[in-house]
């Protein structure tokens, strides 16, 4: 599966913290995040990560581009909940393209986990079917 991280300044440590809880799980896919997030998960869990452009130059609009190319299976988006924080369109477009295409999105711990769980399960093979990149796909049109 093809998985798309990204974590607001106050929540990088958050999803940290949750990568190195479900390192063997998020360990058997493919990850791609912004490019500062990739960077902290990275170095806290060995993981495997294709670094995108930072959310400020653009990382966010290449994981929406992936999202309607249906080269993305899970979200995960922890965004900074303050009151005071402000939420320009990019994020509300990037919510409605999950919507649009659906792509399942956690944009909290809760959820996180839940999606995880459900990853490892089995739960969500029926995105490898829709996703035209995943292995399932490559093996059907290579015969």
């Amino acid at each position: 599966m093809e998985i798309a991280i990204i974590a607001h300044d106050l929540k990088k440590e958050l999803m940290t913290q949750l990568c190195i809880a479900y390192c063997g799980i998020l360990s058997k896919h493919n990850l791609c995040a912004t490019s500062i997030t990739a960077k902290y998960i990275s170095e806290a869990t060995g993981l495997k990560i294709e670094r995108l452009l930072t959310g400020e130059q653009g990382g966010e609009q290449q994981i929406a581009s992936r999202i309607a190319y249906d080269e993305i299976d899970i979200l995960l988006y922890f965004r900074d909940t303050r009151p005071s924080a402000v939420y320009d369109e990019g994020d509300m477009e990037l919510l409605r393209m999950c919507d649009m295409y659906n792509v399942p999105v956690a944009t909290n711990i809760a959820t996180a986990e839940a999606l995880i769980c459900a990853l490892d399960r089995g739960d969500l093979d029926w995105r490898e079917i829709v996703n035209p990149k995943s292995e399932y796909n490559r093996k059907k049109h290579n015969r």
